[in-house]
């Protein structure tokens, strides 16, 4: 599981230093070249089609290490590990580490095609965009409509008390930086964002780490419907699991995009280079697309803000960094999700 006390996720605000925690390390032999060291939040099954095509082109050995945004921030920002490459959902937690020196600034032909809300800085490169959607589990929802907007899912849940009480999941955004990330944003996008907290918690939701683990609960109907779920990982799981059904809210999507760092500690920063130019041109392997789940950064993509709202890369993002902002925000959200 990839719980991690709040504390490493605000290392970056109150000093305190922990080790970092790794979930799993994998290693790719490889016959030529420095060793490429790469810290994640995607896991390694979903990245490794990746790094197969890659070493394809570029036969370096590489180590990919999964852990939480929560544990890569305290990694870099707190420990200064030595890492090539930092990937991660938590595109708050790495405009942070760009912002306050501790990456590379990186330039190249494939950057350069990205689209500008693609890139910050020359430091920060997405390289996929996702939506947070709605997972719902069928077989609960026979006898009721699908809810298709926030105003529309808090009619539901009020209405439905026994259908749901105990059985709706969302992040815990204590310790889920991508779930702090989504829940920031939506109270950006909604006055609806409080008034949903506050059912939810009423009905005793789950909270859980990551969207891997809401998706399983939703399968095995432990939960109804979990709300901010990755799209990529239900679409992925679409595939060989029944049962489960994705929504797409009409009122407003979210769109993370996934982004690629070189650390100031890099020691092999030209193949950390030499991976983000092949992550940079995702849009042109759909077969990669196909075999990760991880939709590729396109141009033009991010121009509809009508429904689609894709969050912006840049200084926008550190705002609910803000100790005092991120404690307000916290004490609000505890309050409406953990009722007694």
């Amino acid at each position: 599981m990839r719980h991690a006390c709040l504390a490493l996720l605000l290392s970056l605000v109150t000093g305190v230093v922990q080790a970092f925690e790794i979930e799993e390390s994998r290693r790719y032999p490889a016959p030529g070249g420095t060793e490429l060291r790469i810290l994640s939040t995607a896991d390694a099954d979903v990245f490794e089609p990746i790094i197969a095509a890659f070493q394809a082109l570029h036969p370096i050995p590489i180590t990919y290490d999964v852990a939480s945004s929560a544990q890569v921030m305290t990694a870099l920002y707190d420990e200064s590990a030595t890492y090539d490459l930092a990937i991660s959902s938590a595109m708050d937690l790495q405009t942070k580490l760009a912002n306050d020196g501790l990456a590379q600034r990186y330039s190249s032909d494939a950057t350069a095609a990205l689209p500008p809300w693609a890139k910050w800085r020359d430091r920060v490169f997405a390289f996929t965009q996702e939506p947070a959607v709605l997972v719902l589990n069928a077989q609960a929802f026979e006898a009721l409509d699908i809810p298709k907007n926030r105003e529309g899912l808090i009619a539901l849940l009020r209405d439905h008390p026994q259908v749901f009480d105990g059985r709706v999941g969302t992040y815990d955004v204590r310790v889920s930086g991508l779930g702090y990330l989504f829940a920031t944003q939506d109270s950006r996008n909604t006055e609806s964002f409080w008034r949903l907290t506050e059912v939810m918690g009423r009905l005793n939701t789950r909270l859980y780490c990551c969207s891997g683990e809401m998706i399983n609960a939703v399968a095995q109907g432990e939960l109804a419907l979990a709300y901010n779920v990755l799209g990529s990982y239900a679409q992925a799981r679409l595939q060989d699991t029944p049962g489960i059904v994705i929504v797409e809210m009409d009122d407003f999507v979210s769109v993370m995009l996934r982004t690629a760092l070189i650390p100031q500690t890099a020691e092999a920063p030209q193949a950390a280079g030499l991976m983000i130019d092949f992550l940079a041109a995702m849009r042109l392997r759909p077969d990669l697309a196909t075999a990760t789940g991880l939709p590729p950064v396109v141009s033009g993509a991010g121009e509809d803000e009508n429904v689609i709202r894709p969050i912006r890369l840049g200084p926008g993002l550190l705002v609910f960094l803000d100790r005092l902002r991120r404690d307000t925000f916290l004490r609000s959200w505890v309050s409406s999700i953990e009722q007694e």
